[in-house]
């Protein structure tokens, strides 16, 4: 929408909210710009040295003269060292497409060009996702040359990126570059709530991201859709601390098994551990804990012998009943459009979560927590399979760029023990330890975990299937060609499927269906124990069979 006279021209940016719509304005002279609607507020927009009339007309006649400005791969490998940045978030930056405004984001032409993946791509999009059009703007204001016959030449688009970089750091300061082979794994992980940039970040260095850098005050409010809870400050403080709790704290075990000693992200996930631990007893944090079994209960009426008579007090008066006994706040469900109530609710304070009578109380009147995992996860947190976990990789027990997936590495008496039990040799023995207790041992991933090339991995894979240890097949989504003998279990995307021995021993639950419909649960053994009690199970006459 744009509207344009003698006076000047107003064209409206974004789309429409709360029956408000954002424009900009240029006026060529005293009087006001044709409007597109009756003003509620004005703001001066950002204005750097560049983007006279005059250049604007030139850029677009050495556009039209020239064609497109060519891409350099070596300018975004620039603007990334001097960000910390992805570098599908710097391709994006350095293209002025770090917007997301279609699915699919890029055109398969415009991929190839950055040469990214889709999912590359999108999660570079997602890196820069809270930017306002305001931050784009006076990020981008003032980079490119005065004369912009200067993006043809040799090396034009590095001094835009240094430019870029240098704005950057600026206002958002530097991240630590973490290898690419680093960040392009945990793309593949697909998280929500994060981007593998903001994953990667928290890990070398934590107190500097959001939600993590300082302790964090919350309080629940009233909302359209009942009570919620909502940081002291509102600035989304305690939302980007649940982004980090639900998306890093599941994956530890992936980082801690996945990549390799010596690795940046790996290295940093013991300080970060003790940054979540500060910050989950800060007694001013609130989380939300779930909704009310109705088998306890079905409103704060009923629950006063468990939780008490004192109603919460905070900023604001709630709208409905709730009752707070220090540890445990609860508030009634309010009535939608529809006229459907909703759920009694729970939050916690993790600082007095314990082992004591009111975390009993709290744990026994939640409802189901494969779906609310907050609590879940700061048990983990606090617990000793997590500290047992976090000690292995201080101890630097492994050499740098071993894996601790690879037991050749992280437990030899283990495979030395295999190896002398069935009578087959070390390389061999290994491999069957990865089958039994790994959740994924693809052969992509078994090959880069032991450092092997295709024939020492097929030779091993031969000693297996001879001796009837395992058999080869062909399966969906398994990415392998050998599996244990007995049940396999499918399962549908993001879920992995796998054997249903090697189910239990992890402890997936099947759904109600009888495929694996869940994420792995946080681990309760570090590897060298997982290798040693999955072996262990073997030699009881406990192992997989058909």
């Amino acid at each position: 929408m744009a509207v344009r006279d003698e006076r000047g021209a107003a064209v409206a940016v974004g789309w429409n909210r709360d029956r408000l719509r954002k424009f900009v304005d240029l006026r060529t002279g005293e009087a006001d710009a044709p409007s597109l609607g009756v003003i509620e507020e004005v703001t001066d927009a950002p204005r750097g040295g560049w983007g006279s009339a005059e250049q604007l007309r030139r850029l677009v006649g050495l556009v039209r003269e020239r064609g497109p400005v060519p891409w350099d791969h070596q300018a975004v490998a620039a603007l990334r060292e001097g960000t910390g940045m992805g570098r599908a978030a710097a391709s994006l930056v350095l293209a002025g497409m770090h917007v997301r405004g279609r699915i699919p984001f890029l055109e398969n032409e415009e991929r190839e060009i950055l040469r990214l993946k889709v999912a590359e791509a999108e999660d570079g999009a997602s890196e820069h996702a809270r930017l306002t059009a305001l931050d784009r703007l006076e990020l981008l204001a003032d980079v490119l040359p005065e004369d912009p016959a200067e993006l043809w030449e040799p090396h034009g688009m590095r001094g835009v990126a240094e430019r870029i970089a240098e704005a950057w750091r600026e206002r958002y300061g530097r991240r630590t570059v973490v290898p690419e082979r680093t960040h392009n794994a945990v793309v593949e992980l697909q998280m929500l709530r994060l981007s593998a940039a903001d994953f990667c970040a928290a890990f070398t260095n934590p107190t500097a991201e959001p939600g993590l850098s300082a302790p964090v005050d919350t309080w629940i409010k009233n909302t359209d859709h009942g009570p919620m809870v909502s940081d002291a400050n509102a600035r989304w403080d305690v939302a980007r601390f649940e982004d980090r709790l639900l998306s890093i704290v599941p994956n530890l075990f992936w980082v801690y098994a996945e990549l390799p000693a010596g690795d940046l992200v790996r290295e940093g996930a013991p300080g970060l551990v003790r940054v979540f631990q500060e910050r989950l007893n800060h007694p001013g944090l609130l989380l939300d804990a779930g909704t009310l079994d109705r088998e306890v209960g079905a409103s704060v009426a009923e629950l006063h012998e468990r939780f008490g008579y004192q109603p919460y007090a905070g900023p604001e008066r709630l709208e409905v009943a709730s009752i707070d006994d220090g540890l445990t706040v609860v508030t009634d469900g309010v009535v939608d459009r529809r006229g459907h109530l909703s759920r009694t609710r729970l939050y916690f304070r993790p600082a007095f979560y314990g082992a004591d009578e009111r975390s009993r109380a709290l744990s026994g009147a939640r409802f189901d927590s494969r779906y609310d995992r907050e609590l879940g996860l700061v048990e983990w947190l606090r617990g000793p399979d997590c500290a047992r976990i976090m000690e292995r990789i201080e101890s630097a027990a492994l050499p740098a760029g071993a894996y601790e997936t690879n037991p050749a590495a992280s437990a030899p008496d283990v495979v030395a023990r295999v190896a002398g039990g069935l009578g087959i040799d070390e390389d061999a023995a290994a491999l069957y330890l990865q089958l039994l207790a790994l959740s994924a041992p693809t052969d992509r991933s078994v090959r880069t975990w032991n450092g092997w090339k295709p024939a020492r991995h097929q030779k091993a894979a031969a000693v297996l299937v001879e001796r009837g240890l395992v058999v080869e097949d062909k399966r969906p989504r398994a990415g392998r060609q050998l599996f244990l003998p007995g049940e396999w279990i499918h399962a549908k995307k993001p879920y992995q499927p796998m054997e249903a021995w090697k189910a239990d021993l992890i402890g997936v639950d099947r759904s109600y269906n009888g495929l694996l419909e869940s994420p792995l649960p946080l681990p309760t053994r570090t590897l060298p124990e997982l290798f040693a009690h999955a072996w262990a199970l073997v030699e009881d006459g406990a192992g997989p069979s058909l």
